[in-house]
C-alpha cells in the first residue's frame, strides 16, 4: 500500500494493534479437529486480552468438547476483516487465533459474560448456560494476514495491544462517505498524485479503510486495483476527532490544488 500526504506518511499501527482491530470484526469461523468448521454465535477479545467464544450448545464445537476427556480441545478461530462497502476484493485481512478451547467454569461465567458484553454486546449472552456455551480460547499462536504478507504476533503482545480507536465507527463512516460524498473521495484521491501514480481517467476512488492514522483508498480501474493511504496531519486518539481531522486534511488538499493551478 502506498502512503501519501504529510509527515505521518510512515505511521501505521503495529501488528498487535492491527490484529486486535481485526478481532473486533464479527465474521468468524471456528475449526476443531475432526469436526466441520462452524460459525460461532459471537466472539470477543476482552479489554484484558482474553479471547471468548460463544457457540450453540447443540453445535459441532460443543459436541467436540463433550467428547474430549478433559473438555479441552485444540482449535482455530479465524476472523475475516472485510471492507464495509462493495469492492471487487473486499477482504482486507484475516486473523488466525489458535490455541485450546475450554468451557468457562460456572463460577466465572457472569464475570466473563460481562467482560464479553463490554466490548461486544450480544443478545445470545443471555442464553449462556442454556442454548449457548461460553468458551475461553487460551492462545498459543496469533497470525495476521494482510495483502500478500503475514505477521506473527505473540499471545502476550496481542493481549496487551488495543484495537484502533476508530474501529467502532469505521463501517458507518465509510458507507456514508461512499454513498453520499463522492466529492470528498475525489478530493482525497488528489493526494494520490504525490505517490507518482495519479488517479487516471476511468479509475474510481473507493473508501477501503479508516483508522487513527488516516484513510485507506482503493483505486479501481478496468485492469485491476491498487491501495493507497492518505494520512491525517497527526494520529487521532478518539472517534470524535475524525470530522475535524478530515476537514483539516481536505483543506490542505484544496490548498495544494490551488497552488498547482
Amino acid at each position: 500500500m502506498t502512503t501519501c500526504n504529510g509527515p505521518q506518511a510512515l505511521s501505521v499501527a503495529t501488528a498487535p494493534e492491527r490484529a486486535r482491530t481485526v478481532a473486533t470484526r464479527a465474521a468468524a469461523a471456528v475449526c476443531v479437529a475432526g469436526r466441520e468448521p462452524s460459525r460461532p454465535l459471537a466472539h470477543a477479545t476482552t479489554a484484558a486480552g482474553q479471547v471468548l467464544v460463544l457457540v450453540p450448545a447443540d453445535g459441532e464445537v460443543a459436541a467436540a468438547l463433550e467428547a474430549a476427556p478433559d473438555r479441552d480441545v485444540s482449535a482455530l478461530l479465524m476472523v475475516s476483516d472485510r471492507a464495509p462497502v462493495p469492492l471487487r476484493d473486499p477482504v482486507r485481512g484475516t486473523l488466525w487465533l489458535s490455541g485450546w478451547l475450554t468451557p468457562v467454569p460456572a463460577a466465572d461465567r457472569r464475570a466473563a459474560a460481562v467482560a464479553f458484553a463490554e466490548v461486544r454486546p450480544e443478545e445470545a449472552l443471555l442464553d449462556v448456560g442454556g442454548a449457548a456455551v461460553l468458551l475461553r480460547l487460551d492462545l498459543a499462536e496469533v497470525v495476521l494476514r494482510e495483502g500478500g504478507g503475514c505477521a506473527e504476533v505473540s499471545p502476550a503482545d496481542y493481549a496487551a495491544a488495543r484495537p484502533d480507536p476508530l474501529a467502532s465507527v469505521e463501517d458507518r463512516m465509510l458507507r456514508h462517505l461512499d454513498g453520499d460524498h463522492p466529492e470528498v473521495l475525489a478530493l482525497l484521491g488528489t493526494a494520490v498524485s504525490r505517490s507518482g501514480l495519479p488517479v487516471a481517467a476511468g479509475e474510481r476512488v473507493r473508501p477501503l479503510g479508516l483508522d487513527r492514522f488516516g484513510y485507506r483508498l482503493r483505486i479501481e480501474g478496468a485492469s485491476g486495483h491498487r491501495d493507497v493511504r492518505v494520512a491525517f496531519p497527526r494520529p487521532l486518539t478518539c472517534a470524535g476527532q475524525v470530522q475535524p481531522a478530515t476537514a483539516q486534511l481536505l483543506c490542505a488538499l484544496r490548498a495544494g490544488l490551488a497552488r498547482r493551478d
